[in-house]
C-alpha cells in the first residue's frame, strides 16, 4: 500500500438543479403549482402569465384528437356565489343586550365573557377567572354567564357539549324527559347504555329513543354559522369524457396558465452592455426554460397517466366507482415505462373530472380482494357492497362484523375478514351494530 495519484472513470447519477425542480414540480397540485410561479414572478422579471384554453384532447387509446374539447357550457356565474359582510357573532350577540337592564360593570363582564366565546360558540374562560379580573363575586360573574346563554343562537356560551344541548332543550321545554336525560344521564345516554337509564327513570327504551332522535336535531356548535370559511374550489387537472362508446382524455383547459417571457423587458435589458446584467439576464433566462420544461413534463406525465388509467379501467368511467378494478401504481409505471415514484407524484393531489364527478387520481388505485370465484374484487366494490347491505338491515337488530363478512360472502362474493369489514365501515363512518340499534 502507498499513497499515489490515479486516474479512474465511474458511472453514477446525480440529481441536477433541474431534475430536482421538474420532480417538485410534478408533484405540486394545482393551487401549489399557482402559487409557485406567482412566486417566481415576482423572483425573475422575465416570466409572465397567461391563460390558456387550447390544448388537445387525446383518446384513451393515445390517439391525438383534433377537435378542442369546449368548457363554455359549463360557466358559472360566480358573482352569484358571492355574499355580503355578515355581522360577527360578536355583534349578533350585543346587538341583543339591552344595555338598560344592566350596569356599566355587568356589561363590562358579559363584553369580556362575549369576547372569549370560540368559533363554535363554546365559552372558553371560566367565570372564576372573569370574577378575579373585575373584582367581583362569582356569582356574579355566573349571572353575567346566565344572560348571554340566553341570547340566540340558542346553546351559545356553553362551557361544553352538555350544558351546550341542555340550554337549548331547556329553551324548548324546561319540563321535557329529554332535558332530565340531558342533565342527569348525559354519559350514558351518550355511550348508549340506554337499559340503565330506562331502569333508573321508569321509561321505555322507545321513548329514549325518541329523546335521541330529539337531541340529533339539535345544534352543537351554534357559533359555526358566523365562522363560515369561504368556500374552496377544487380545479381538475384532467378531464375524461365519454363520447360515442369512446374515452377522451385531456386537460382542464380553463386550469391552464401558460408560461411565457417578458418580451418588452427583454428586449430593454439586452440593450445594456453591463457583464452584471448579461450575467443576469442569463441567469433568468435559464430559470425560465428550467421551469417552462418542468411545466410541460407535468402536463405530458400526468396526461400520460390518466390515459393509461382511463385504458385499465374503461368500465369505471363508463358505468361508475362501482365497476373499478383492483389496480396498482407498479402496473401503471410498467405500462408506461416510468418509475413508480414518478407516478406516485403525478397523482398526487390531482383531481380528474369524470362523466360521474370529480375525484382525486389516485382513487382509481386499489388493491385486489379475494373473492370467492376468483375473480379480481377492488376495496372500492367492497366499500359499496358494505354500504347497500347495512343500508337495508333492520334497524331493530343491525347486522354484526361478522355477520356482515358473511352476507358480502354470499352476496358479492367478498371474502373479507371481521377486522377487514371494521375497518371499511369506519371508513365509511358507520358506527358498529350497537350504535345503529332503534328501539321502536
Amino acid at each position: 500500500m502507498k499513497a499515489g495519484l490515479f486516474q479512474q472513470q465511474t458511472l453514477k447519477l446525480s440529481m441536477t438543479q433541474e431534475l430536482s425542480q421538474a420532480i417538485a414540480i410534478l408533484q405540486y397540485s394545482s393551487q401549489e403549482l399557482s402559487s409557485f410561479l406567482e412566486n417566481k414572478l415576482l423572483e425573475n422579471p422575465l416570466l409572465s402569465l397567461e391563460h390558456n384554453s387550447s390544448l388537445p384532447d387525446h383518446a384513451a387509446s393515445g390517439r391525438r384528437k383534433s377537435k378542442r374539447m369546449s368548457m363554455s357550457g359549463n360557466k358559472q356565474n360566480f358573482i352569484e356565489q358571492l355574499s355580503g359582510d355578515a355581522p360577527s357573532l360578536e355583534e349578533y350577540l350585543l346587538s341583543q343586550i339591552n344595555i338598560g337592564e344592566y350596569t356599566r360593570k355587568q356589561q363590562s363582564i358579559m363584553l369580556e365573557f362575549i369576547r372569549n366565546i370560540d368559533e363554535n360558540g363554546y365559552m372558553r374562560i371560566g367565570a372564576g377567572d372573569i370574577a378575579e379580573a373585575h373584582c367581583v363575586p362569582i356569582e356574579e360573574a355566573e349571572r353575567c354567564l346566565k344572560a348571554i346563554q340566553r341570547l340566540e343562537p340558542h346553546g351559545i356560551g356553553a362551557r361544553n357539549l352538555q350544558e351546550c344541548l341542555l340550554i337549548q332543550a331547556e329553551y324548548e321545554d324546561p319540563d321535557s324527559l329529554a332535558k332530565r336525560i340531558l342533565e342527569h344521564h348525559f354519559l350514558l345516554f351518550a355511550e348508549k347504555k340506554w337499559k340503565e337509564i330506562a331502569k333508573k327513570e321508569r321509561i321505555t327504551l322507545k321513548q329514549i329513543q325518541d329523546v335521541f332522535d330529539y337531541v340529533q336535531s339539535l345544534n352543537p356548535r351554534p357559533g359555526s354559522r358566523f365562522y363560515q370559511d369561504k368556500p374552496s374550489y377544487i380545479t381538475p387537472d384532467v378531464v375524461v369524457e365519454s363520447r360515442d362508446g369512446e374515452l377522451y382524455v385531456s386537460h382542464y383547459e380553463n386550469g391552464f396558465q401558460e408560461l411565457h417571457v417578458n418580451e418588452l423587458y427583454l428586449k430593454k435589458m439586452q440593450g445594456h452592455h453591463d457583464k452584471s446584467v448579461n450575467h443576469f439576464l442569463r441567469e433568468k433566462w435559464q430559470e425560465y426554460q428550467w421551469i417552462s420544461r418542468g411545466i410541460q413534463q407535468r402536463r405530458d406525465t400526468i396526461l400520460r397517466v390518466m390515459t393509461k388509467i382511463a385504458e385499465c379501467q374503461p368500465d369505471c368511467f363508463h358505468f361508475g366507482l362501482g365497476h373499478l378494478r383492483p389496480m396498482t401504481m407498479k402496473e401503471i409505471s410498467d405500462e408506461l415505462h416510468i418509475h413508480e415514484s414518478t407516478v406516485s407524484r403525478a397523482v398526487k393531489d390531482k383531481y380528474v373530472q369524470t362523466p360521474f364527478g370529480t375525484f382525486e387520481m389516485k382513487t382509481f388505485f386499489t388493491s385486489s380482494l379475494q373473492s370467492a370465484n376468483s375473480e379480481d374484487m377492488s376495496g372500492q366494490q367492497a366499500k359499496i357492497g358494505l354500504k347497500r347491505i347495512i343500508a337495508n338491515e333492520s334497524k331493530l337488530k343491525p347486522l354484526s362484523d361478522l355477520e356482515l363478512a358473511e352476507l358480502l360472502k354470499d352476496e358479492c362474493g367478498i371474502l373479507l375478514s371481521r377486522r377487514t369489514v371494521a375497518k371499511y365501515r369506519e371508513q365509511l363512518g358507520i358506527p358498529s351494530s350497537s350504535k345503529r340499534k332503534r328501539f321502536e
